[in-house]
C-alpha cells in the first residue's frame, strides 16, 4: 500500500503543475483586445489541461477524504476551492453566450471575425468571462496556498 503522504505529494504536484497552464490560459483572455474564435480555442487548450490537472486529484483523492480531515484548515481550503469553481461557472456562462452568438451569426467559418461585432451584449458576456477567469485564478491561488500549508502541517511536520 502506498503511504498517504506519497499520494498527497503526487496530488499536490499535479495541482501545482496546473498553475502555469491556468495562468497562461487566463492571460490569453485578459490580454486579448479582440477575442476571435482562434483566441478562444487557443485559450481553452491551456485551461482544459490545467483544469484536468486540478480536478482529477480533487475528485479522486481530496474529496473522498474531506470528512476524515474536517478541521478549520480543511474547511477554508474547501471553501476557497469551491469559490474558485463557482467563478469558473461564471466564466463559463460568458463563454456559452459568446459561442451561441457566434453560431447565430454564422461566424464559425471565419476564424478572424471580431466577436464584439456579432451581438450587442458581447461586451457584457466578455466582462462576465474576464471576471470569472480572474476570480477563478484568485480563489484557486488562495486554495492552493492553503493546500500547501495543509500538506506541510499534515505530512511534513509529523516527520520532523
Amino acid at each position: 500500500m502506498v503511504d498517504e503522504s506519497v499520494i498527497a505529494a503526487v496530488a499536490g504536484l499535479s495541482v501545482t503543475a496546473s498553475l502555469p497552464f491556468l495562468l497562461y490560459g487566463a492571460w490569453i483572455m485578459i490580454d486579448a483586445e479582440v477575442v476571435t474564435w482562434n483566441v478562444l480555442t487557443y485559450h481553452l487548450k491551456f485551461i482544459l489541461v490545467g483544469l484536468a490537472l486540478t480536478t482529477i486529484p480533487i475528485t479522486t483523492w481530496m474529496l473522498p477524504r474531506i470528512l476524515d480531515q474536517l478541521s478549520g484548515g480543511a474547511v477554508i481550503h474547501a471553501v476557497l476551492g469551491l469559490q474558485a469553481y463557482a467563478m469558473l461557472t461564471l466564466a463559463l456562462t460568458g463563454i456559452v453566450r459568446i459561442l451561441q452568438a457566434k453560431r447565430s451569426a454564422d461566424a464559425y467559418d471565419d476564424p478572424d471575425v471580431d466577436i464584439d461585432e456579432i451581438h450587442e451584449d458581447i461586451g457584457h458576456w466578455r466582462s462576465r468571462l474576464r471576471l470569472g477567469v480572474a476570480g477563478f485564478m484568485i480563489f484557486w491561488l488562495c486554495a492552493w496556498l492553503t493546500g500547501l500549508y495543509r500538506f506541510y502541517t499534515l505530512h511534513i511536520v509529523p516527520v520532523l
